[in-house]
């Protein structure tokens, strides 16, 4: 195995189409953030129901890491930070959008934070293989355990201190009917 955690076109193949698949769709839903509907205007509105203070800031931030993380993934470029990024984004959601409301996503459930976040560890634990910029760079990146462990770690650890700092949901007040 070399540096780069590609040691067959095996290898190879299975992370270029992790990396076509979980980049696009990040990307996707970075630029839909700023782009879609709603705009980045609406993002903000639903970033404030959900409890993200500065609401305006974490739309922003949120929209700019899900572009980066998903390019970075898409080109192969430094192999752990962008799985790592997408672990971050994956932890908020499911703590702010998706919690208690099961497992299954067509319920708003947490299957597909959960999904995403797993493709993306096994994903720095495969590393980007031949067929990418890490590929052809003369970098040292982190694959294997370390990778995945660097990936699932820094991306855990980075969204707790965002939650810690910025999530403020709102309380439901009791029914004064049921108290």
């Amino acid at each position: 195995m070399n540096v780069h955690g590609a040691s067959g076109s095996g290898r190879d193949t299975a992370s270029l189409a992790l990396r076509a698949t979980l980049g696009p769709m990040l990307m996707a839903h970075g630029w839909n953030k700023l782009r879609g509907a709603g705009g980045i205007a609406g993002t903000t509105k639903w970033f404030d129901s959900l409890g993200l203070r500065p609401a305006g800031l974490h739309a922003r931030v949120a929209a700019g890491t899900e572009l980066a993380a998903g390019a970075g993934l898409l080109a192969g470029l430094a192999n752990p930070l962008p799985a790592a990024a997408a672990v971050g984004l994956m932890t908020v959601a499911a703590r702010t959008d998706h919690r208690g409301k099961g497992f299954f996503v067509f319920k708003g459930g947490w299957e597909y934070t959960a999904v995403v976040g797993g493709a993306a560890v096994a994903l720095a634990a495969l590393g980007h293989g031949r067929w990418s910029l890490d590929g052809v760079l003369p970098v040292r990146t982190r694959n294997g355990t370390r990778g995945a462990v660097i990936a699932a770690g820094l991306g855990t650890v980075a969204a707790g201190a965002m939650l810690r700092v910025s999530y403020r949901p709102a309380v439901e007040e009791p029914d004064p009917g049921e108290v």
